[in-house]
């Protein structure tokens, strides 16, 4: 079996060394490269093709934000960023570097780790994104951030349940068509750029309160809501637990906290440390399904690009009730993931490229969307 080809770019001597030792342990891994700065991990990027790229953020030379738009510009590789970046600039950096194409992020080893679970992590990183395939470049197009756009990437897919249609499930669940007044969104893998996508895509005043989950590390959240808030014209903040939920009219995002569930309750946000779902907290599926119990048919409902089944059982629930849903489609998706699974469920009412997802939502709140699909 051929082993997962690394190629490992850290300026840090002591910090590369030590990834270079823990990932050549594994026998599944093979160690093809290393650089100490952007320029010359680019270089023997395209050189080496490996299958995974390490990629630190705050590097000489070359910095790793632009080093991930150079690779994924012109030699589309699975990249992950491992950084000890925590403060608000250089946090900016590692969100631009999602946005741009980077799969994930890995924060450095703090030395204090008990049971290698550094090690472990990393390994285990590198491996799942080993799995997502590159199947598309929009090459010489400036996406949503103003960036060359990210290769499209999927996981590969079962030949068992592709090419997916609507399933027999979807096809007798009746559309509803209620206007929603709350919109919410479940995103992972892909997740910045898909988001920077929608909102950039909704016209000034859109007027639904947006209400978002998107599963992205601890150590690197803190900022992401400020740094969202930036991307695009709509207020965004992190909820409070207790605050109402805002009023039609009021279109601001607010968004779960680190670690924390959001849910709707009786017409208040609360933030929750109830177990994981679905090896996730905050849960898209969480989520979801509150605000199906809480407001049912007022709801519309977006799963996006992301790893794993989260959101997909909450996508259902709220298409039950009478809420509108809508499913992200694999060509846009990073990884089709979250919303194939929503999708063999039934879940979703329509399934559109990332580009239609802002104008139908807008169709939506404005009750101009009346014809069935």
């Amino acid at each position: 079996m051929r082993k997962i080809q690394v190629l490992v770019i850290e300026d840090s001597l002591t910090v590369r060394k030590r990834m270079l030792e823990v990932l050549a342990d594994d026998p599944d891994i093979e160690i093809v490269g290393e650089a100490g700065d952007g320029k010359r991990g680019i270089e023997l990027c395209q050189d080496l093709r490996p299958d995974v790229v390490t990629l630190d953020i705050m590097m000489p030379v070359m910095s790793g934000l632009a080093a991930t738009e150079f690779i994924m510009a012109y030699c589309p590789t699975r990249i992950l960023i491992v950084s000890a970046s925590t403060n608000r600039g250089e946090l900016f950096k590692t969100y631009d570097a999602l946005a741009a194409g980077a799969l994930d992020v890995l924060d450095k080893p703090a030395g204090n780790e008990v049971d290698n679970a550094w090690e472990k992590k990393l390994i285990s990183t590198v491996k799942l994104i080993s799995r997502i395939k590159v199947i598309m470049h929009p090459r010489a197009r400036l996406g949503p951030t103003g960036h060359l756009p990210a290769a499209s990437l999927s996981i590969d897919a079962d030949p068992r349940v592709m090419p997916l249609a609507a399933s027999a499930a979807e096809r007798r669940t009746p559309r509803q068509g209620g206007r929603p007044r709350v919109v919410a969104i479940g995103v992972s893998t892909g997740g910045p750029a898909a988001l920077i996508g929608i909102l950039r895509g909704l016209p000034r005043g859109f007027p639904a309160p947006i209400l978002l989950v998107i599963h992205i590390g601890r150590v690197f959240a803190p900022a992401f809501a400020e740094w969202l808030d930036g991307q695009s014209l709509f207020r965004v903040a992190y909820a409070d637990d207790g605050e109402p939920l805002p009023p039609f009219g009021d279109g601001r995002v607010l968004m779960a906290c680190p670690d924390r569930h959001l849910v709707l309750r009786d017409g208040k946000l609360r933030l929750t440390q109830d177990p994981d779902r679905n090896f996730c907290r905050p849960s898209v599926d969480v989520l979801f399904e509150s605000l199906a119990k809480d407001i049912g048919a007022d709801c519309a409902a977006c799963l996006l690009t992301g790893m794993g089944r989260d959101g997909a059982e909450g996508l259902l629930a709220i298409r039950r009730t009478g809420g509108r849903t809508i499913a992200q489609d694999e060509a846009t998706s990073v990884v089709f993931g979250m919303p194939r699974e929503a999708i063999l469920l039934g879940a979703a009412e329509q399934v559109l490229p990332l580009e239609k997802i802002a104008p139908m939502l807008d169709a939506m709140v404005r009750g101009a969307d009346r014809e069935d699909h």
